[in-house]
């Protein structure tokens, strides 16, 4: 009762998480605990205050805690009779040796924790899962593959003398493309210039979940866009925030979870997705093609027997990314494919959100080419950044035909096919190294045409304004 009395008078019990769940767990063990408590020097106090604050029913606490205290004091005093006054010397120094082993029971208990994890499957998969990402450097986190990629970006800008040069490198797009650009301002453009090769997309007006829902509605009515389509931030890097709608419920929550400015996109099927970055130097009629990604949307294929969950952890792929998988398809997780039947992954053409990425070098022709230099030259003030289309065929890409193009990102965009599982680490680096060469020396030809750079303190801010919007996002499709 002291117990209950202390913690509830001080107002303790409404700071302590998951009071319930330990009510239920020491109402199954109090009385054994109780017990050891008895025998176990310095457990007594705290494991009674413990009864009180968990509301061990008062009876029980008496009942259990008289019983030991009779048990406890014949045995001593049978056990005096019987071995003598030595008995007591045994007891005193037991009493004194006791509170090691109480300091040591929070490290027995913990270690026998741990080794009941170590036997259960999942948690051996999540570690096999984890050693195996830090194998393969296309999986390793942002801070442990950039540091490389800032320092010769350091480098550049002491080359250069300015750091903030690839701000310039396309000047239609703010900050070049670094940080807090619009989307739909270069869809925009793209629909203007060359609206044949652009998904027709559109900004959500209205401030309240309800307005934008009424404006969501009137787009679609007016640009004839059937579900599913696309809801998307306005802001946004590595594929945040994109999900596929497929029916009013969704948009719905979509609209409800986040206030960042929204765009509609109208679906391009595909089937394909590849990422095609150009670069142009001012004053320069034709580009060239840096790279070229192909992005594969992974699958799973049921076999009648296997959930969702077994399925992503049995893949010799998806297993690296499983938590990201099982947290998009949480509604899924236990349920079973039929035999034969596929499930996508993902939907996003980005690598941090699951997508495969290869390299698609074999698709670069003078056709593509030539498309992409007259696409480009619609874009006002852009000479570097990555194309991410959606097309039909590869034999239509090369042709520079039948493709839908779903955003144009600028200087920050990476030449994504470093990321092919086949590439070295030294090639994913010696291919980024060039790449912002490159930025940086198309700023340096913007500079010298009079444009001047975006302010660090503007960058800084907008970067900051990014993070704070990003949490709130929806989980990517």
């Amino acid at each position: 009762m002291a117990g209950r009395s202390f913690f509830e008078r001080t107002g303790l019990r409404r700071f302590t998480s998951r009071v319930e769940q330990s009510e239920r767990w020491f109402a199954a063990r109090g009385s054994a605990l109780l017990i050891s408590s008895r025998v176990l020097p310095g457990a007594r106090l705290p494991t009674y205050l413990a009864a009180g604050f968990l509301r061990l029913p008062f009876d029980r606490f008496l009942l259990v805690t008289g019983a030991a205290a009779l048990v406890w004091t014949l045995a001593i005093l049978l056990l005096t009779r019987l071995v003598g006054t030595q008995f007591l010397a045994w007891l005193g120094a037991y009493h004194q040796a006791g509170w090691l082993l109480l300091l040591c029971l929070p490290l027995l208990l913990t270690s026998l924790h741990l080794l009941k994890k170590i036997m259960q499957a999942d948690f051996r998969r999540k570690v096999a899962a984890m050693l195996g990402r830090w194998r393969r450097w296309e999986f390793w986190p942002p801070w442990m593959f950039y540091p490389p990629v800032g320092m010769y970006y350091l480098w550049l800008a002491v080359k250069y003398r300015a750091a903030m040069l690839p701000t310039v490198s396309n000047p239609g797009i703010f900050s070049g493309g670094i940080v807090g650009e619009s989307k739909m301002a270069t869809l925009r453009d793209l629909m203007r210039g060359s609206p044949e090769f652009t998904a027709e997309a559109e900004a959500i007006a209205g401030g309240t979940p309800g307005e934008r829902f009424t404006s969501l509605r009137e787009i679609r009515a007016r640009l004839d866009i059937p579900y599913p389509f696309i809801l998307k931030p306005d802001v946004g890097q590595r594929g945040a925030g994109i999900k596929l709608i497929r029916d009013a419920a969704q948009a719905q929550a979509y609209l409800e979870q986040t206030g960042a400015p929204l765009l509609v996109q109208r679906f391009a099927a595909g089937p394909h997705e590849a990422g095609i970055f150009y670069y142009r130097f001012p004053g320069e009629s034709r580009g060239h093609i840096f790279s070229i990604v192909e992005k594969i949307f992974p699958v799973i294929t049921g076999d009648g027997k296997s959930t969702v969950t077994e399925l992503v952890w049995r893949d010799p792929r998806a297993r690296f990314m499983a938590g990201k998988y099982l947290r998009r398809l949480a509604a899924r997780r236990d349920e079973i494919l039929s035999a034969g039947e596929t499930l996508k992954l993902v939907e996003a053409g980005n690598h941090a959100q699951g997508c495969i990425f290869r390299d698609g070098g074999h698709l670069c022709t003078p056709a593509l080419l030539e498309r992409m230099d007259e696409i480009s030259r619609n874009v006002n003030g852009f000479f570097i950044g990555r194309y991410d289309l959606r097309y039909a065929s590869a034999e239509e890409l090369r042709a520079g035909k039948n493709f839908q193009i779903v955003e144009l990102n600028g200087a920050a965009a990476e030449a994504a096919s470093i990321y092919d599982a086949r590439n070295t680490l030294w090639s994913a680096y010696r291919t980024l190294f060039r790449q912002w060469e490159l930025v940086f020396a198309i700023g340096a030809a913007n500079r010298r045409r009079g444009v001047a750079a975006t302010p660090l303190s503007v960058v800084w801010r907008k970067w900051r304004e990014y993070g704070v919007q990003a949490a709130h996002y929806p989980a990517a499709d």
